[in-house]
């Protein structure tokens, strides 16, 4: 129990934090102070957020279907929060064989509560904004599941901690670039980010899929699309960028690791304040056109590439 708190607690800290280095950033970049009332430098501002937020009266709609109305938010958060697990911080608070298998298998239900908030609000346009978002996410899913294929290849194990020491002598960003590039732009529309951020076109469906939500079931949206950001990058790290904890300390590994993230983090926070929202059409003709066949090229290139299936070890 308590090293599940231990895991818990910081994550939802950390994504507290980060709404409000968001809105620092976008403030910034767009000339204007962002958060500075609340606190110093307005540091207590995520706190007043959260207050307001779960001290509100909450809404039921009459129209609604209330079990899955109200199963939908929890469900996202819970998924956010279980998909921290097998990751390697430096120990994972589970230990996977299947970690990566499992970490892909968990993220896609999150495409559950999306679909259950949209349809059971009774509104076309929250149905239309889950829609929006159900086929948008199963589509990159396709995408990072073929990359995490051909990774898979290179460190032979789907083992977190054997993918961490296969880098021992070389990132594996440096082999697998495009993929790793890919991957990264992939991640940002599995999140909803900017410019994938479809699922929340506000000049056409009003907000998308939680649009009949507020006060608390909305906050809980709120904080599993923001865990989500953190997590897909301490994956990005984790996949692309490790340093095994063996050349490490376990203090140096978390500073490593963490560091790491937040640089990730903040390269999603610059490309929002960067980038126009695609439409939708686009977004689709980036995965299917573009995406799908050099993945599927790159994977069967690490396939017939002798140094990779060598490495691969024998199945008992």
């Amino acid at each position: 129990m308590i090293n599940l708190l231990l895991l818990i607690v910081p994550a939802l800290i950390a994504m507290a934090f980060l709404t409000l280095t968001e809105r620092k950033i976008l403030g910034y970049m767009q000339f204007r102070k962002g958060p500075n009332i609340v606190g110093p430098y307005g540091v207590l501002q995520p706190i007043a957020d959260a207050m307001k937020l779960f001290t509100k009266e909450p809404l039921l709609p009459t129209a609604s279907t209330t079990i899955l109305y109200v199963i939908a938010p929890t469900l996202a958060l819970s998924i956010a929060l279980l998909l921290w697990a097998p990751l390697p911080m430096p120990l994972p608070l589970i230990n996977f064989n299947l970690g990566l298998l499992f970490m892909l298998a968990i993220s896609s239900l999150a495409v559950y509560s999306i679909l259950w908030s949209g349809w059971a609000s009774n509104s076309k346009y929250a149905l239309m904004g889950a829609l929006r978002a159900v086929a948008q996410t199963i589509s990159y899913e396709v995408t990072l599941a073929i990359i995490l294929l051909s990774v898979l290849l290179m460190s032979g194990s789907f083992n977190l901690h054997s993918l961490i020491t296969t880098q021992e002598h070389l990132w594996l960003l440096l082999p697998s670039w495009p993929l790793a590039m890919m991957w990264f732009i992939s991640t940002l529309a599995e999140t909803n980010r900017a410019p994938f951020d479809l699922t929340e076109g506000e000049s056409e469906l009003v907000s998308g899929f939680n649009i009949e939500y507020a006060a608390g079931s909305f906050a809980l949206f709120f904080m599993a699309e923001y865990m989500n950001i953190i997590m897909m990058n301490a994956l990005t790290t984790t996949i692309f960028l490790a340093t095994p904890h063996t050349l490490l300390t376990p203090e140096l590994y978390t500073a490593n690791f963490m560091t790491k993230t937040l640089l990730l983090t903040a390269l999603f926070l610059w490309i929002r304040t960067a980038y126009p929202r695609f439409r939708y059409d686009q977004l689709m003709y980036l995965l299917w056109k573009k995406f799908l066949p050099l993945t599927l090229a790159l994977c069967m290139w690490y396939i017939s590439m002798p140094i990779f299936t060598s490495a691969v070890p024998p199945q008992t």
